[in-house]
């Protein structure tokens, strides 16, 4: 039987734990507790929310608006934070494993990153991604949805020991900031139907639990 997402993500984040330093470890453990206390689980859209419009430019360079695919079923939106994390791609790819059973239940599935088009269309060609993976550079869709947030001092500091250059990926100056991994499902009429906003980047929607929602709406109608 295949792994799920949250087996894979458990494996993966035990031998982090085992591989970082423990000091970095201590900043991004609090650092996802300053988020959570900041409270932008809440304060981002919700469940019963109307979702904002989504177009962007999509890893073949051509402009994509979600509103096309809600005139043929609901449309799971998640956010990422680029092609960089490693949390990131097991997310994508366990999304795309699932694609057929999304579409038998008439849903359609596009990713967001801030990352610059190159590099959405980097990540789409690694993971073997069929579905639209969006870049929001500006984090436009994402302040949107209420799921950006800024860097400390301290995490900026973490991700120059890791090497990467944020703002340089999204092509943002001086801008040291992301979106939560945050996964949506948008119903036709643009009414939030599912929202997860946690605030730990090593913690994901399994797939099987978004499936789970539209199969069960499916079969209802």
């Amino acid at each position: 039987m295949t792994e799920t997402l949250s087996g894979q993500l458990e494996s993966y984040r035990a031998g982090w734990r085992a591989r970082v330093p423990t000091d970095r470890q201590a900043v991004m453990d609090g650092h996802v507790a300053h988020l959570a206390a900041s409270g932008i689980a809440k304060t981002a859209k919700q469940v019963g929310d109307r979702a904002p419009a989504i177009q962007l430019r999509d890893q073949h360079g051509a402009e994509f608006d979600v509103a096309s695919l809600l005139t043929k079923g609901a449309v799971v939106v998640t956010f990422y934070r680029g092609g960089w994390c490693p949390f990131c791609n097991m997310e994508l790819k366990a999304y795309q494993a699932v694609l057929p059973r999304l579409a038998a239940a008439g849903a359609s599935l596009v990713a967001i990153s801030p990352e610059k088009p190159d590099d959405v269309a980097d990540t789409a060609t690694k993971n073997e991604l069929s579905f639209p993976v969006l870049s929001d550079i500006g984090h436009t869709v994402a302040k949107a949805f209420g799921v950006h947030y800024a860097f400390t001092a301290e995490v900026r500091t973490v991700y120059d020991g890791f090497k990467l250059d944020i703002p340089g990926k999204n092509g943002t100056p001086d801008d040291w900031s992301l979106p939560l991994s945050a996964t949506y499902v948008i119903g036709r009429d643009g009414t939030i139907l599912f929202a997860d906003t946690r605030t730990d980047y090593r913690e994901r929607t399994d797939p099987e639990e978004v499936l789970r929602l539209l199969e069960h709406r499916a079969a209802a109608e």
